[in-house]
């Protein structure tokens, strides 16, 4: 499966070196597009986990009622189709939106959205969750024996700083940023949405560009390639800044309170998280309030497009799980299971629309790739999240091979009966998640299918972004519920299966 999934990536990357311009020749606007990624990418990368920080902190210190649900809550625009999160955000700071409704009410001016900060905007709405759970992560990993320790020994808030804090930071800052301008690189529907025009676009939008509207095949290959060298250098530079964190061990103890907190803190802490909660929480709020009117009257088209996804996204879940349980089983039993990062990495750094349009010109000498629109699509996806079902199945993998592999082996089990009744039932919470997760980024893919899809093809996304080019705002805000509630509910159905399938075990 390593090998195919590896294929899958490099066989495509290898048609578009093929039919790249050599020498390479690029115009002042794909310069333009180069300089405009690698800002906003930096950027978007930047804020996420610079405002990340306190929020994690807070969480981290802190223990109220419904903190659980409220951490659940504030991740699901990392789960959030990007087009709908894109409409939650112009409901809110769009030009007609709340903000600038109650900017114009006490005389000051309005914002403007499109552009750099639009698309800065959109990543961190998109990111933060992510960075916060990451470094939210690194704080819990701290044992409670050490924070005991810095209690007896009379810690003051500028020494828990300095010994548990920077260190932690350190560790953590280089990987969640790399992952989150990784992602912003390779984004395309918020620069189609939010760019603004031929200052604000992407690398990724001008390949699509290229190919969509130019059928210039080489220059969109040019362009995939030096998106990729992006990605490499920017992987490399920061594999190189990165640190081990080194915690020590405990017994899993309760987390204690933090040393050395003040009421200032305290306040922090909680302005932190209230600040968190609105900037993420009211763009979902204004898409629900804006789109249930509409839902019962949408156009046929748009419930086609929704069973299209449906069934999209089921085949890609289904592919992408087929290929993650065998390569993690593969990790789980290496003693070094560098090949699950290099998997992870590749399938990050080439971006689908580049393995599309590699794709794209396998196909063609053999078959019309319009009609394997969909096909395409669902493999694609399956590769693109790919990386996060390894991410969260490989250390569930190897914790069962560890213990229950070992008992295995000495009864003489092996194959199915040793998957079914010694790993499977250990790593099917993650399973269940990543399977969630991929079904999720599914089902709001507005990539591949802008490639390809020609009309009665479209997915719901892609409906939802035709209806906006059209005019039709109240269709495309009841469009944008029905692909959040549908987003959603996979995932759900996903993440819950596989924890009442651990829980009945």
């Amino acid at each position: 499966m390593a090998a195919l999934v590896t294929l899958g990536v490099l066989a495509p990357l290898g048609a578009v070196m093929a039919r790249a311009d050599w020498p390479p020749s690029l115009g002042p606007g794909d310069l333009a597009a180069i300089r405009f990624t690698l800002v906003q990418a930096a950027l978007s990368a930047l804020v996420s986990v610079v405002l990340a920080i306190p929020v994690a902190r807070a969480l981290a210190r802190r223990s109220f009622r419904g903190r659980g649900a409220l951490v659940t809550l504030m991740g699901a625009p990392f789960l959030l189709p990007v087009i709908v999160a894109v409409l939650g955000l112009l409901a809110v700071f769009g030009r007609a939106g709340w903000l600038n409704g109650a900017l114009a009410g006490i005389g000051l001016g309005r914002i403007d959205i499109y552009g750099l900060q639009g698309v800065v905007l959109a990543h961190v709405f998109l990111n933060l969750p992510l960075a916060v759970r990451l470094i939210l992560q690194g704080w819990q990993a701290i044992p409670a024996e050490r924070i005991r320790l810095a209690t007896a020994l009379g810690f003051s808030h500028r020494d828990m700083r300095r010994h548990f804090e920077r260190p932690l930071l350190r560790a953590v800052l280089p990987g969640a940023a790399l992952l989150i301008f990784l992602i912003c690189t390779t984004s395309f529907a918020v620069a189609l949405i939010l760019g603004g025009g031929p200052r604000a676009t992407t690398v990724e939008l001008a390949i699509y560009q290229a190919f969509r509207f130019d059928f210039d095949l080489g220059r969109a290959a040019l362009l995939g390639l030096i998106q990729v060298a992006i990605c490499v250098m920017a992987g490399a530079f920061a594999f190189g800044a990165i640190r081990r964190q080194e915690v020590g061990t405990g017994l899993d103890r309760p987390a204690l309170a933090w040393p050395g907190d003040r009421l200032l803190a305290r306040l922090a802490d909680t302005a932190a998280i209230l600040a968190a909660a609105l900037f993420l929480l009211l763009p979902m709020l204004a898409v629900v309030l804006r789109g249930m009117p509409a839902l019962p009257s949408l156009p046929p088209q748009v419930w086609e497009a929704a069973l299209r996804s449906i069934l999209l996204a089921l085949s890609s879940t289904v592919l992408a799980v087929a290929l993650a349980l065998p390569i993690a089983l593969l990790a789980a039993r290496l003693a070094r299971p560098a090949l699950v990062e290099v998997l992870a990495f590749l399938t990050i750094a080439v971006s689908p629309l580049v393995i599309g349009t590699g794709l794209f010109t396998l196909i063609r000498p053999f078959a019309n790739p319009v009609a394997l629109a969909l096909p395409v699509t669902g493999l694609v996806n399956a590769l693109v999240a790919l990386p996060f079902i390894l991410r969260a199945l490989v250390p569930a993998a190897m914790a069962a091979e560890a213990t229950q592999g070992r008992l295995a082996d000495a009864l003489g089990m092996a194959g199915w009966a040793r998957l079914r009744h010694a790993i499977l039932p250990r790593v099917i919470r993650p399973l269940g998640f990543g399977a969630g997760l991929a079904a999720a980024f599914s089902m709001g893919d507005l990539g591949v299918i802008a490639l390809f899809s020609m009309p009665g093809q479209g997915t719901l996304p892609l409906e939802m972004y035709r209806l906006m080019g059209a005019y039709r705002t109240d269709d495309a805000q009841g469009a944008a519920v029905l692909l959040m509630a549908l987003t959603l509910a996979l995932f759900w159905a996903f993440d819950r299966g596989g924890r009442f399938d651990a829980a009945t075990r």
